[in-house]
């Protein structure tokens, strides 16, 4: 698990010991972070394992029974006792909740796409959190996402993982160039998962064949709107399904239940041509549906940019770069085209279908492998 570095440097790169060198490792009850901690813990750091609550799967969704959320503390705690370095759980529920679960229902019902595993990265992991370990007297904090954190010339970058089925590049290109600096990324360099539940026999880890969570972990099912519902009482208000024109041709149970791209479960028969949903409008309660070619985007007008190129963003006119529009897509050829520190626009060289307000597009060096940030879609 030790990483290459110059004698006088630990795997973790600081000069001193590893006995020395405290890192607080956040631990989600998974065997990703469980992995790291064991890992450091046996090449003997100074371990400290941190667990947020960040949410009741039981307030979540409005029944009872459900104890995911404890379960994985649980887990954690176990991985802490086997390998005997300290535990400890902190409540961020209320945090969890107004960073990013509150976001996320209010940009659902706007009609925008929103992704809640960037926002609470950002705004909850890698920043209470990594506040928490700078109060703990840590050197660093240490993760079981799958990226990789090297040395350039100008400082600590940001890169792809070894294994790009398990790459999480997209989910973390809001993390800035202050906590790269003070974030360790161990699984990174890793060829596969196999690879990392191996790890997790070899340490004995109770955890080593738990499944990995597929899901939004406070959708645990993935019905967003049955979440929403709950969390917004009314919002699903039934409306028009309208073409471009205006021309209603169905009805639909409420903006919620629809994505940008959708073409099943519309209700809408006897067409030559199937219909996609091309654009969702909350404030009138118009699902705007049309053909396929109505999803083809190639402006994508961008806002909140996390830059993490060597220059600054608006040192040049453009750069051209590749992006990510989607985390399952790869990435495509773009220019981008600053407005300001904080906002661009960017060309698809390739227009992409089904880019909605509320994602991410992600910035990467033409080389493929080095994260250069990237920022929110807007309707522009």
């Amino acid at each position: 698990m030790a990483l290459d570095r110059p004698d006088t440097l630990n795997s973790l790169g600081f000069a001193k010991p590893p006995s020395q060198t405290r890192v607080v490792v956040a631990m989600s009850g998974g065997v990703d972070s469980s992995v790291v901690a064991a890992g450091l813990a046996e090449e003997g750091y100074d371990v400290v394992g941190v667990t947020l609550q960040l949410y009741d799967h039981g307030a979540a969704l409005a029944k009872k029974g459900a104890c995911c959320a404890g379960r994985d503390i649980h887990d954690a705690r176990r991985v802490a006792e086997t390998m005997g370095f300290p535990h400890y759980v902190l409540d961020y529920e209320n945090t969890f909740r107004e960073a990013v679960i509150d976001e996320f229902a209010d940009s659902y019902l706007a009609g925008a796409t929103p992704v809640p595993c960037i926002r609470c990265n950002e705004r909850v992991k890698f920043k209470d959190l990594l506040q928490t370990a700078r109060d703990l007297d840590a050197d660093c904090m240490a993760t079981g996402h799958y990226i990789q954190r090297k040395t350039g010339a100008h400082g600590a970058e940001l890169h792809c993982a070894t294994d790009a089925a398990r790459d999480q590049s997209y989910f973390l290109f809001s993390t800035t160039q202050d906590q790269l600096d003070f974030l360790r990324f161990p699984l990174g360099h890793l060829a596969s998962k196999a690879e990392t539940r191996a790890l997790a026999a070899k340490y004995g880890l109770p955890v080593a064949d738990k499944p990995d969570s597929q899901d939004i972990c406070f959708v645990p099912n993935g019905d967003y709107a049955a979440v929403i519902e709950k969390l917004r009482p009314g919002a699903a208000d039934p409306g028009d399904i309208v073409d471009a024109n205006g021309t209603v041709l169905g009805q639909h149970r409420g903006v919620i239940h629809y994505t940008i791209g959708q073409r099943r479960g519309l209700g809408i028969g006897g067409l030559a041509d199937p219909l996609y949903v091309v654009k969702l409008d909350p404030d009138t309660r118009q699902v705007v549906v049309g053909p396929k070619d109505m999803l083809s985007t190639r402006t994508v007008p961008l806002r909140e940019i996390n830059w993490l190129g060597d220059v600054p963003l608006t040192s040049r006119d453009e750069w051209e770069v590749e992006v990510k529009i989607r985390s399952t897509r790869p990435p495509r050829p773009a220019v981008i085209r600053p407005l300001s520190p904080t906002e661009a626009e960017v060309t698809l060289l390739t227009p992409e279908e089904g880019v909605s307000p509320g994602q991410a597009c992600v910035f990467y060096h033409t080389d493929g492998s080095r994260v250069l940030g990237g920022g929110w879609i807007h309707r522009g």
